[in-house]
């Protein structure tokens, strides 16, 4: 059943503790599990992606348990894990298979890997190809293109990988294969990726080069069980920090929102779409930089958005396009190709969506145009199966003097199960 969204919005106005940042929740189940001994996550995610990660390492017979939102993962290191009697299955999680994929290449044990309908569509060669130049023996529907797939592992030896293209989980696949491989892993970037499975290698005691955009890794590492606090998710923090900037009357402060330089392009591209945005930055520790942001009602011009800062804000150009749609002139986004491989295809979705709406925006090869500034109006929405496409609708609504309703909202709780309380509290 579609369910009836906030329209005719007269001020958001509040203070919000923001979700734990997706990425690092994921990646610290992961790095507890093949390290040695206890691992205490603090702020973690406890979002439908998320779980689906930690079921896959129960899986395998790794000791976790929850406690609200801390999280206590016993690791064993990687010969700790053990061969499933179950098939993994990842649901809607990107993450999840893809990372995984690179722990498994190094298991000696066979597994099978499944997701939801969104992720049968996602394409998989582009981490099972190196993997099985590694050594992995990996099979799947279309030559391992989609899921299932099936992987047998163990044996690899360390390889040089150019990325064709830029993508930090695939990245991320290759250096936990890496870890396990004979030798030495390099892995060079088009452009430089989110870069917070690097900063947890060293977190969990490891050591990992980084030069430019080459990363080269030792296999053969151990690793040591640590505790990590999960800032929140600037992905999530994206759909306050415009719904500020463009609703009237608005002034919201997010506080400890992860502040990675590789992750702030939504930031500095609303600096330069004119928002009035503050950033009070905490003290900076080793792992992951964090801070509070302060978001007022602002005056939007429009922008060229493309080249080497879109893995920068890749998860977050659903939340710009709407912003767009609220700034003066043309907002162009362009070399955006990933956006078509993500829970839905964002630039055929978004420009869909937001055209319901009243918005006029057009999608290209690579992106979209965005004209505005545009009334948006009501009707019937659908995420589609895609949090981000279902956030940044919600958004859009309050816009609207007219009545939103929106289809598959469950979609959300993939990674922001508190969204509708969040923009509530804010009303």
């Amino acid at each position: 059943m579609p369910i009836k969204l906030h329209t005719n919005v007269e001020g958001l106005n509040g203070e919000l503790a923001i979700p734990g940042d997706k990425s690092i929740s994921h990646r610290s189940i992961m790095f507890g599990a093949i390290a040695e001994g206890e691992t205490v996550v603090t702020n973690f995610l406890l979002g439908e992606d998320c779980l689906s990660t930690i079921d896959c390492f129960k899986k395998m017979g790794v000791i976790i348990e929850r406690q609200e939102e801390k999280v206590i993962i016993r690791g064993n290191g990687f010969e700790g894990l053990n061969e499933p009697s179950e098939v993994f299955d990842v649901g809607n999680s990107g993450t999840t298979i893809r990372l995984l994929l690179g722990i498994l290449a190094g298991r000696p044990f066979h597994s099978v890997l499944i997701g939801d309908q969104s992720i049968g569509k996602r394409p998989m060669t582009r981490v099972t190809m190196p993997l099985q130049l590694f050594g992995a023996a990996i099979n799947g529907r279309k030559n391992g293109e989609f899921t299932p797939l099936s992987i047998m592992g163990g044996n690899l030896k360390g390889i040089e990988y150019k990325l064709p293209v830029a993508s930090a989980q695939v990245k991320s696949s290759l250096l936990f294969a890496g870890l396990q491989a004979d030798g030495t892993t390099t892995v060079v970037e088009p452009v430089t990726t989110r870069d917070h499975t690097e900063r947890m290698i060293k977190q969990f005691g490891g050591e990992v080069e980084k030069i430019g955009t080459t990363i080269r890794i030792k296999g053969g590492q151990k690793l040591t069980g640590t505790s990590i606090h999960v800032p929140g998710d600037i992905s999530s923090a994206a759909f306050f920090l415009a719904a500020g900037a463009i609703i009237p009357e608005s002034e919201i402060k997010l506080t400890n929102v992860g502040l990675n330089p590789t992750r702030t392009g939504i930031i500095d591209i609303m600096k330069d779409m004119g928002a009035n945005i503050t950033i009070t930055q905490n003290i900076e520790n080793e792992f992951e930089p964090s801070g509070d942001i302060c978001i007022q009602s602002s005056a939007l011009k429009g922008t060229t958005i493309g080249g080497e800062i879109i893995p920068r804000l890749i998860d977050e150009i659903p939340i710009i396009a709407l912003m767009a749609t609220q700034a003066e002139g043309v907002t162009i986004i362009k070399d955006a190709h990933e956006l078509k491989v993500k829970e839905t295809n964002r630039i055929d979705t978004v420009v869909a969506e937001l055209t319901k709406l009243g918005a006029k925006i057009d999608a290209t090869e690579d992106g979209m145009i965005i004209y505005g500034k545009s009334e948006l109006t009501g009707g019937m929405v659908s995420s589609h199966g895609d949090h981000r496409i279902g956030m940044m609708l919600s958004i859009a609504a309050a816009l609207s003097k007219e009545d939103v309703y929106l289809e598959n909202e469950e979609a959300i709780y993939v990674s922001y199960p508190s969204f509708f309380d969040h923009l509530n509290s804010l009303i």
